[in-house]
């Protein structure tokens, strides 16, 4: 699978130029150029144009699809897949009954391998190009995530989950050999082709506090390192990081504390903050990874979009597999917008479809290269069908204005609907069926 030098996808052409207005339908942030042929050269785009391109160009029509930036999925555990739809546990307990003895079996680099490239090509194969990912506390398993999407040319930020305390045996790792470990990862992969690395925590409990300190120290050496963790998931979690950190004022303190709260920072949940813990997010640059599918399935909470968005850091929104139970974005938006019709609040397609594209490269200073159709981007590129099977099909055929045939995609649409997905230029998935003819 090579990129064509030049290559012109045909196709509704979708996208964000700017964040949309909560609750606005008809919003200018939304870019919308219909029948209108995608220009990608060398990997990246070019432009766009209404006009058939000349016989320079290899031409795909896919003329009366969706096509849009690939998703960006900001949470998600590499190792989870194998327990995705685990009955009936909250989080502490989901932990120790199913994730904790699934990660064990990373260590093996056979079983890590496999598992990397099972992972991605299903991230692909739902319309996700870019990731922030959890492996496991084993130095093999963030290198076979790097090396495999190496392979695929995916935009990917990952490292060793760092936990040494309130995990079972060959679950645990130490400080020392930790750092150790870190820095040999960074030194080998981050900032090389399109792998980043995330200075990765599991979150407070499993971690001492010397652990925290030398993840914080890390973050400090290396302005450029991303950071990931979770916070503020559960409230029997909240209590416990209460117990075992008394002199921090909130659970995100105890991150803010050692140095983990910097613009590169990403914290899933966030669903059990108060005002003043939102205030130094956004004080500190950090964004929150909204996960709906998880917290509803755990049943953790709802988080409050609109809080965030009034307290001013960047929300994106993750699938959280395995806690979430697909790694379809739609599914994502579709739980987010009832999590956010609880509390009263209308969630537009616009903010859901903003918070998995362009918010999100934004929110991971990505933005120059993935989340928008703009020139000079990289093309993650996905071709949807706007709507698959008799129900979708009816439902389009009657909504009316841009917003409702969005909203209706976004609603009843899911991997099936995706029709191809390129990555800096090259088909990395295609669906079986028929391609239109150009």
């Amino acid at each position: 699978m090579t990129a064509s030098s030049r290559l012109a996808l045909r196709g509704d052409l979708l996208d964000f130029t700017g964040t949309p207005a909560w609750g606005a339908l008809d919003d200018p942030a939304v870019r919308f150029r219909p029948d209108h042929w995608l220009l990608i050269e060398d990997g990246r785009i070019v432009g766009a144009q209404a006009e058939d391109p000349d016989a320079r160009w290899t031409r795909e029509d896919h003329r009366g699809r969706l096509i849009l930036p690939g998703f960006i999925d900001t949470h998600v555990h590499c190792p989870q897949l194998d327990v995705i739809a685990s009955y009936g546990a909250e989080l502490l307990d989901w932990l120790n009954t199913y994730t904790f003895p699934a990660e064990q079996r990373y260590a093996d680099p056979a079983v890590a391998r496999g598992g990397a490239e099972r992972f991605l090509d299903a991230l692909l194969a739902h319309g996700t190009t870019a990731a922030m990912v959890f492996p496991t506390v084993h130095k093999v398993s963030a290198e076979t995530l790097f090396e495999a999407a190496r392979q695929r040319g995916m935009r990917l930020l990952t490292g060793k989950v760092l936990m040494d305390r309130h995990a079972p045996d060959g679950l645990r790792d130490d400080v020392d050999q930790a750092r150790r470990d870190c820095e040999d990862l960074i030194r080998r992969f981050h900032g090389q082709d399109r792998l980043g690395y995330a200075v990765t925590v599991r979150f407070a409990p499993t971690s001492t506090p010397a652990q925290l300190a030398m993840a914080g120290d890390l973050c400090r050496q290396d302005a450029s390192l991303y950071m990931q963790t979770h916070v503020a998931e559960n409230r029997a979690e909240v209590e416990w990081v209460a117990k075992l950190f008394p002199e921090a004022r909130s659970y995100l303190d105890v991150y803010d504390r050692v140095g983990l709260l910097h613009e590169r920072a990403v914290l899933a949940h966030g669903i059990w903050l108060d005002a003043q813990d939102r205030a130094l997010l956004a004080q500190r640059g950090a964004q929150l990874a909204f996960c709906p599918s998880s917290n509803l399935f755990l049943g953790s909470g709802l988080f409050d979009w609109v809080a965030a968005r009034e307290a001013g850091f960047a929300v994106s929104v993750a699938s959280d597999v395995g806690g979430g139970t697909s790694l379809s974005t739609q599914r994502s938006l579709g739980d987010a917008y009832k999590v956010q019709a609880l509390a009263g609040r209308r969630m537009t397609a616009w903010a859901g479809l903003h918070a998995a594209t362009l918010g999100a490269a934004q929110g991971l200073g990505l933005s120059h290269e993935i989340g928008h159709l703009g020139v000079g981007t990289l093309a993650d590129v996905c071709i949807w069908d706007w709507a698959r099977g008799p129900v979708a099909e009816a439902r389009f055929a009657v909504a009316r204005e841009l917003h409702e045939k969005v909203f209706a995609w976004m609603t009843l649409s899911d991997e099936r609907n995706l029709a191809a997905a390129f990555v800096a230029g090259v088909a990395r998935h295609r669906r079986p069926d028929p391609l239109p003819h150009p």
